[in-house]
């Protein structure tokens, strides 16, 4: 073994037992790094096969070539570890220089605060003294300090916007390394080598601000070239125009842009900036992009206001981008803007006044989006569909925009608005030119071609969510598609995208279908955001009064779906596609938005909206509960924004408008039913949360599960210790347990926790359920045979096997017990499944 180890260094000699080395020839070496490289693990028929092939081997013992394989893969082994070794050291070299750093700039804070901290100590003590001064001189000094200086309008000539170039540089600096700005950490953020940076928002500073500082594996060069085009990873961003380009003396570059921003909601309108960008080079060789706002100039270019949008103010922001050594970059970000919350409805003013908001939207956007393609260039590959990383952004990009559009519905991208049935719940607008459109799907005529006449309808609305995480929300949308969706409208869609025209469907809310993941294709850093085809099966579209049969392609883009991120925004959009989806082909995205109009920290549990224990508990500890529930709810308000999108031939334009406003109204209604029921406020009274009629409340079923299972298997189920109640000790057992009805057809009545997580679904969705879907066919056959057994016998034991989870992922179990669930009259009133030692396959 020692031999061996010592053979790893060097590839021209391999060691034998006799612990004596054989020394091979350079074109030995070359014949077996060229197999290696073929086969680095041949079998012992291989290994003979290569002597016999390779005249040059032929004086070597096949026991000789097994070694040098050996040696060879040790060698592969230990350069690949000494490599990720290398580079986790120089990650952590870089990391550790930038937390110094910040160190250095924190004490710099802390000096500066404290210095104010006794400046305005300083201050009281002489205001204190001179109280009885009542002069007019007095009043009027006092009242001038407050004043706010009107700045006369700035010099916009080339020299002038030189001087505000460089005033601009040294502003974001100050930002960025120093102290203009008081920063705080943002909350959940955590500095690390595996975190996306450090991030901080600001506190007490005119507008919102942001910052982060991070590490990314690209050269400044690079990295400025892709931050300076917004349109590649800004989802918020509609366009940007460079109108102007001068050169400095310095070798530096300014330019002169206008950037259209899009409304989040169907509420607000966007916002746009008239922007000076300075790109320029510091001594010590550090690369700044950095921006402002050339808003009250002079002798100089400018830019008129912009029908449907309000012009915002951006502060001096940018990007300091520092080569590091070893390779890569070490990037700080600030942007820092005012939004102008005075332009929206009161209740939507957060959405423009929170710093942390700006900060997951456009300041992080910008670091992830630069890890994710320094991850692509170390580690090239080609993911989902066949598609490379970059083709995948694309695409994501793509559904993006294209709600945005919806939502927004510019008059220069051609959407006008339908006037309204009287009820001003549900906006229309229609396109007659979606070619404009980017992602548009153009109808088709009965030769395949694309036809002149089609045309796009858009319904969207906005409406007010109370108590309900965006994050919860939003998974179970995805989750539990057949809670809101309608089957022959997702029908339809998919068939506007098929040659030929289609009639249009009924509306049916809450059609009984679900929708399963066929292909996850890519997830951004950190899992912040995932894309996937979501198949939905026997679906049918009509076309010349006739049914078609045949599936639902949906490309799905899901973000922020991660309970424990304080104050994140959630998206989930969703286009039809064809099976054969080529990168260029048009796509129509529709989906939902849910953006939180408050930033308190959530603490609660990940699973407090599937906690029935805590949710159904009775009398004082009932109250307990609720009263947890209300100080842990997160965010109280958040706003919701829907957007669907329909093409259609010109003719149909209003049935397709009733159709649209029903379906969208249903959409409403089903959020609105689900929201209360995911709401933790509602937690804490047992008639606040609805089980099945018939059903005894929770401690009482807890109850008789327990002394069922006793009854007939002679051992406790439940350990419960000191106070702790039969249905929390129920709630939270380790094993998967779950009750059905007995019906010709059982469906689901309870699980606890362990068995919603089993099933991947929530109390909600939980009677949708119906007991065989659960099981595999071997598991149906044993079922039928079984349960019988179960009603006589009382009980059932059943061999370890594989079940299904509503999502239609495989769930591997060691044993299952079954056992008949009888009430106070010792009648059956359920049956009781628990599954032992259950994980996903």
């Amino acid at each position: 073994m020692m031999a061996v180890s010592s053979a790893c260094k060097d590839g021209s000699k391999v060691a034998m037992d006799n612990g004596k080395y054989v020394r091979y020839t350079p074109e030995q070496v070359e014949a077996l790094e060229r197999l290696y490289h073929e086969c680095p693990k041949p079998s012992s028929l291989r290994r003979q096969q290569l002597i016999r092939e390779c005249p040059i081997l032929s004086n070597i013992e096949p026991k000789q070539i097994k070694v040098w394989f050996q040696n060879r893969r040790c060698r592969e082994k230990q350069r690949k570890e000494a490599s990720r070794l290398q580079g986790v050291n120089r990650k952590l070299t870089a990391m550790n220089k930038l937390l110094m750093e910040e160190n250095d700039r924190l004490q710099k804070q802390v000096s500066q605060l404290v210095y104010e901290n006794s400046f305005f100590r300083q201050q009281t003590q002489n205001a204190t003294l001179a109280t009885t001064d009542t002069s007019c001189e007095s009043v009027v000094t006092s009242g001038q300090r407050h004043l706010t200086p009107q700045h006369p309008p700035r010099d916009a000539s080339p020299a002038g916007l030189l001087s505000i170039a460089e005033e601009t540089l040294a502003e974001f600096l100050s930002k960025a390394t120093g102290t203009a700005v008081e920063w705080v950490q943002m909350p959940g953020m955590k500095p690390g080598p595996d975190s996306i940076g450090i991030v901080a928002i600001s506190h007490g500073c005119p507008g919102v601000a942001a910052r982060a500082c991070g590490l990314v594996g690209l050269e400044p060069a690079r990295v400025a070239e892709i931050l300076k085009d917004r349109l590649s990873w800004f989802r918020d961003c509609r366009t940007v125009d460079v109108l102007n380009v001068m050169s400095t003396g310095n070798g530096g570059t300014i330019e002169l842009l206008y950037m259209q921003l899009y409304a989040p909601t169907t509420l607000a309108p966007g916002r746009d900036f008239w922007l000076l960008r300075y790109t320029s080079l510091l001594e010590d060789g550090s690369l700044v992009v950095c921006e402002r706002s050339l808003n009250n100039t002079q002798n100089g270019p400018a830019m008129p206001p912009v029908q449907h949008f309000v012009r915002a103010d951006m502060l001096p922001s940018g990007y300091l981008i520092r080569p590091c050594e070893g390779g890569g970059s070490i990037i700080h970000i600030v942007d820092h803007m005012v939004l102008e919350p005075w332009s929206v409805p009161e209740v939507l003013r957060p959405l423009y006044e929170s710093s942390m908001l700006l900060a997951q939207r456009t300041t992080m956007a910008a670091l992830r989006h630069l890890r994710q393609i320094s991850q692509e260039v170390s580690q090239p590959s080609v993911t989902g569909w066949g598609r490379r990383p970059a083709a995948l952004r694309a695409l994501s990009q793509r559904l993006s925009k294209g709600f945005n559009e919806a939502v927004n519905g510019f008059a220069d991208d051609g959407w006008s608005m339908l006037e309204s049935d009287g009820i001003d719940d549900v906006t229309l607008l229609v396109n007659s030119s979606p070619s404009k459109m980017m992602g548009a799907n153009l109808g088709y005529n009965n030769n395949g071609f694309p036809s002149m006449n089609s045309s796009v309808l858009c319904a969207k609305a906005s409406m007010l969510l109370q108590n309900v995480p965006p994050a919860i929300l939003l998974r179970f949308l995805r989750e539990h598609r057949s809670e809101w969706a309608d089957s022959s409208i997702d029908a339809y869609s998919a068939a506007a995208i098929k040659a030929g025209p289609c009639s249009l469907p009924g509306v049916r809310p809450g059609g009984g279908f679900g929708g399963q993941v066929i292909l996850p294709l890519a997830h951004t850093i950190e899992h912040e955001e995932f894309m996937e085809v979501i198949k939905l099966e026997n679906m049918g579209y009509y076309r010349d009064d006739m049914t078609i049969p045949g599936d639902v392609f949906l490309l799905q883009l899901c973000s922020g779906v991660d309970e424990h991120a304080v104050g994140t925004s959630a998206e989930l959009v969703f286009a039809p596609i064809d099976a054969s989806f080529s990168d260029d082909a048009p796509i129509l995205p529709s989906g939902f938005r849910i953006i939180p109009l408050d930033s308190s920290s959530d603490a609660a549990s990940p699973n407090r909206t599937l906690d029935l224990a805590s949710a159904l508990e009775v009398g004082t500890t009932a109250n307990k509960a609720a009263g947890d529930n209300a100080g842990n709810s997160g965010s109280t308000k958040s706003v919701m924004t829907i957007a669907f999108q329909f093409a259609f031939e010109v003719h149909l334009q209003e049935n397709i408008a009733t159709m649209a406003r029903q379906y969208v109204r249903s959409i409403i209604a089903s959020v609105q039913r689900v929201s209360l029921a995911l709401s933790p406020s509602r937690f804490g009274s047992h008639n606040a949360f609805h089980l099945p009629p018939g059903t005894p409340e929770a401690q009482t079923l807890a109850r008789w599960i327990s002394n069922s299972y006793r009854f007939y298997l002679g051992v406790e189920l439940l350990k419960c210790e000191g106070s702790e109640s039969i249905l929390k000790s129920l709630w939270h057992h380790s094993d998967a347990v779950l009750c059905c009805s007995l019906k010709a057809l059982p469906v689901f009545t309870f699980a606890n926790q362990a068995g919603l997580d089993m099933l991947e679904t929530t109390l909600v969705a939980l009677q949708d359920i119906t007991l065989e879907k659960i099981f595999d066919d071997n598991g149906k056959k044993t079922l039928c045979t079984e349960f019988p057994q179960i009603m006589q016998q009382g009980f059932m034991c059943i061999q370890g096997g594989i079940c299904l989870s509503s999502m239609g992922r495989p769930v591997s179990y060691e044993r299952a017990v079954a056992w008949k669930v009888l009430n106070e009259e010792e009648s059956a009133h359920c049956i009781c499944f628990m599954f032992i030692n259950w994980s996903f396959v």
